[in-house]
């Protein structure tokens, strides 16, 4: 099989750019600035698009990106053992790292009497919460984001269960793990959050069915539109009833951010060839940093905010917000990478390389399935 560097250069490209959208979804407010309340109109509509509608799209697409990724070398090159030993590096010790982190700084602050009301109460938990807000054993951590984190965890241990019943009864397997995540309040338990377990067996199927992820480019440009207006009449609804949606805009919701991600691969077909779109696909190891690091930043820029202005002028802190945690995301990475990289290695899970590493590493691969005469095209490792 051809790693086929179009489809490696997208996957980093959806990458930064659902990363970058997750953001928006994760930007603070309180009840006297919820965007429920439509006191700011068109703003207020603005919001629910980006953060309730639109990137709600962003996990379960990262989802289905890791399942492909796990199994795109096919079923007889996975070693469950060494994926294992490998994952661990890669996503449950940065989890560990990045939530341990803000978890000792929440204790911290809050032992001085601030952060309460912002972060969960750490000081007046339970052990049992403590402990899931530590390593989210039954619920959100307290870096909130990275329940994906976690969530990816638990898929991959569950893989090769996935793997045989999607080779096995793929309709029945995909179907009923699509009805459970669509379906409001349907529980499942094993994971926090339902799409997850089905983007991630999804994208399974797409890697063992060698699927061809460029044969419907030539509708990247209606399937862009599509997917757009779908988030955007979905807004509307949303806007006018939320914050407690009804049953029908629910199962849209949960169905839109399933499906969305199809038209986001779409819009990845268009972006990839101009040159803005080439450039954030070689940002590397920026989407996981930004991934990790934006909620904490976000929360405390809305505590000092706070504290000076209220809820006065909330608009400003929205798009300031939004836009200082870029920069400051952006120059820490480079500067921890050139600085710290052993740290950076750790941190990001040994996704930062230098710019030689990365050409390297981006180059097509080959593997047996092109050895033996099958050109289906595919990506490279994650």
């Amino acid at each position: 099989m051809i790693v086929d560097q179009n489809v490696s250069s997208r996957i980093n490209l959806m990458r930064i750019l659902l990363i970058s959208g997750i953001v928006f979804v994760h930007i603070p407010s309180d009840a006297g600035t919820s965007q429920f309340l439509g006191v700011n109109g068109f703003f207020d509509w603005l919001r629910v698009f980006l953060g309730d509608s639109l990137f709600r799209i962003g996990v379960p697409c990262l989802s289905a990106i890791s399942g492909y990724l796990l199994f795109v070398r096919g079923m007889e090159k996975f070693d469950y053992a060494k994926t294992l030993r490998s994952k661990a590096k890669t996503v449950l010790l940065p989890f560990l790292l990045w939530n341990g982190a803000l978890f000792a700084f929440v204790l911290l602050i809050q032992r001085a009497g601030m952060g309460i009301g912002y972060f969960h109460d750490l000081w007046t938990a339970s052990l049992r919460e403590l402990v899931t807000y530590a390593f989210a054993i039954e619920d959100f951590p307290v870096n909130v984001p990275l329940y994906f984190l976690r969530d990816l965890i638990v898929c991959i241990l569950l893989s090769p269960i996935l793997a045989f019943l999607v080779r096995r009864v793929p309709a029945v397997t995909l179907g009923l793990l699509f009805l459970v995540a669509v379906i409001p309040d349907v529980p499942v338990g094993i994971v926090l959050k339902k799409s997850i377990l089905f983007s991630f067996t999804f994208g399974i199927y797409l890697a063992l069915n060698r699927v061809d992820l460029k044969s419907l480019d030539q509708f990247a440009v209606p399937g862009t539109v599509a997917v757009l207006l779908a988030a955007g009449l979905l807004s509307v609804g949303l806007y006018r009833t939320g914050p407690d949606f009804p049953f029908v805009l629910d199962l849209a919701l949960n169905a839109l951010s399933i499906l969305g991600a199809g038209g986001f691969w779409l819009i990845s077909a268009l972006m990839i060839r101009n040159r803005a779109g080439q450039g954030l696909a070689a940002t590397g190891s920026l989407s996981f940093w930004i991934f990790c690091g934006h909620y904490p930043l976000l929360v405390l820029m809305w505590m000092v905010w706070n504290r000076l202005m209220g809820d006065v002028l909330y608009p400003i802190f929205y798009f300031g917000a939004a836009a200082a945690s870029f920069v400051i995301l952006v120059v820490t990475n480079r500067m921890a990478l050139r600085f710290l990289p052993g740290l950076y290695q750790l941190l990001t899970g040994s996704r930062g390389r230098s710019n030689k590493q990365q050409a390297t590493a981006n180059r097509p691969l080959q593997t047996t399935h092109a050895r033996a005469g099958n050109p289906a095209t595919s990506q490279q490792q994650r």
